[in-house]
Parts: structure tokens; sequence; C-alpha cells
């Protein structure tokens, strides 16, 4: 009898292959696979916390790409990321949670979004499909599709009154 040798895909051995398996098995395990879902959720949890990132196990971020690794990537639980999106290390898709802001909320990736290494989205951002984000870019306004953001020099903006810093929890976003 010849034995039959399993090929396994290069991703299946990295911590980003392991942690879409797993994450698979958490959203969508069905039978017996659905009592395990608390070993999952904990490798996941542990995984993460090896990288030093933080991606909520929720359908509305769908696969995408770390060419990297999952290095320091930070996604805040409201945040939508479309399916085939490239994020590098050092990328934050945060929600804005200052309560006199004009953008609150969570930010929404469309579809093949290249989001560069340390760029910041933040805030409630739509970004289109097909859209770059270039390296250490911070993008608080819409970016229509098929568009490219690249880095201007900084400015100080000064203010006559103090700002209101305090925070406003999360869930009144919902």
């Amino acid at each position: 009898m010849r034995k039959v040798k399993r090929v396994f895909f290069p991703a299946e051995h990295t911590i980003v292959g392991r942690f879409w398996r797993r994450r698979e098995y958490i959203l969508h395990g069905t039978g017996p696979r659905r009592l395990l879902k608390p070993f999952y959720m904990l490798g996941n949890s542990r995984l993460l916390v090896r990288c030093n990132a933080s991606i909520p196990a929720t359908d509305a971020i769908a696969h995408f790409t770390a060419p990297h690794g999952f290095s320091g990537i930070y996604i805040s639980a409201n945040a939508r990321v479309g399916e085939g999106c490239v994020l590098f290390h050092q990328v934050t898709i945060g929600s804005n949670t200052l309560g006199d802001s004009r953008g609150a909320g969570a930010p929404t990736l469309g579809k093949n979004v290249y989001v560069g290494a340390g760029a910041k989205i933040i805030g409630n951002v739509t970004v289109g499909d097909n859209a770059r984000i270039g390296a250490n870019c911070v993008v608080t306004h819409d970016v229509p599709a098929n568009a490219t953001v690249v880095l201007p020099p900084p400015r100080v903006i000064l203010h006559d009154e103090p700002r209101d810093n305090t925070f406003v929890g999360a869930d009144s976003f919902r």
C-alpha cells in the first residue's frame, strides 16, 4: 500500500495561517466543533497577545492579508474590513470615541484596500474599494474608490479654548 503524503500550504505553518483557521472554527463551527469554541478562542487570544495585536472575531472583518504577520495590527470591535485587503504591520483601524468630535464611530474599509505600514484610519471613515493608504498616513476623512492617500507635511493647529478630551464608551455607538 502506498503512503500518501499530505501537502501543506505555506500559510498553514505561520501564525497568520493558524489564526485564520481557528477564526473560521470560532465563527462558523458546527456540530462537535462548536463545543471546542472556547479552546479556539483561547488559542487565538494567546496568538494575538504574542503578536501585540487586536483583531476581533466578527463577520464584519473579512479575511485580509498581513504580509509581515499581525505585528501591532489593531482593529476596533465595530470596524468593517472588506475582502482582499492588505494590512501591513503597525496598522490601526480604530474608533473615535470623543463625544464632541465630528467623526465619532468606527471605520469601514472596502474591498481590496491596501494599507501601508504604520497607517492609522480613525473615526467614522469610509475607504472605497481598491484604495491605497500610504505608510504612516493618518486618515480622518472619507477616501473615494480607486484613490491613493499620501502623507502631507505635518501642521500645528492652535485653539483658543481648551479641548474636551473626555472618553465616551464604545457602547454608545451601537
